[in-house]
């Protein structure tokens, strides 16, 4: 039972070196802040970093977006991915990659087919399970790498707004500007988007 919401269940999975995997809340629980995304998403690229069983990416492609790519290190939860996406057009591929491994784990499984830069990449709680047991320049390294791949719009939720913070300095010295905050959700994190290139005059400086 989730104790922030004693009417959502908590879904505990097998722990990982990711940290315990345990999912809170509904699908749509997990989509709170998101939805102002999914209008702009038609023909972008997407990666999707520890997406459990992809259900993120599959709303973006339900929005048509071109090409998925997505990552997780419990390998049924790609093996899920996959059965789900071989029903859709989308283009897509997904890998078991442990990310204490850094950006060269990403590099390692996607190979040939991991781009240089991804319209979108999604980045949601995962942050806080990496801190228990990745070194914090390892992490630094990832998160800088994830954010350079990042050629529209970099996602991200976490535990926290002060994991956001932390998250934010480094996307903000990486040429992102942050568009979008969401913390109405009760069972899951608060999440921001962040935004590169040209974005609205009514945006103040964040």
């Amino acid at each position: 039972m989730n104790e922030h919401n004693p009417g959502v269940l908590a879904c505990p999975q097998p722990r990982s070196p990711d940290g315990p995997r345990t999912v809170y809340g509904f699908h749509g629980d997990r989509l709170a802040g998101l939805r102002d995304l999914f209008q702009y998403a038609r023909g972008m690229t997407v990666l999707d970093v520890a997406m459990n069983h992809g259900l993120v990416s599959l709303e973006l492609a339900h929005r048509g977006v071109s090409l998925v790519h997505g990552c997780d290190y419990h390998e049924p939860g790609v093996a899920t991915a996959r059965a789900i996406f071989a029903e859709f057009k989308t283009l897509s591929r997904f890998e078991a990659v442990d990310l204490t491994g850094g950006p060269e784990a990403l590099q390692a499984a996607f190979g040939a087919d991991y781009l240089p830069r991804y319209d979108i990449v999604l980045f949601l709680g995962i942050y806080h399970k990496l801190k228990d047991q990745t070194p914090d320049d390892v992490i630094e390294g990832l998160i800088r790498h994830l954010a350079d791949r990042a050629a529209r719009y970099f996602v991200v939720r976490a535990a926290s707004s002060d994991m956001l913070d932390e998250i934010g300095r480094m996307l903000r010295q990486a040429g992102l500007r942050k568009v979008h905050f969401s913390a109405l959700s009760l069972v899951v994190g608060p999440m921001e988007i962040w935004q590169r290139g040209e974005v609205s005059p009514y945006i103040g400086t964040h």
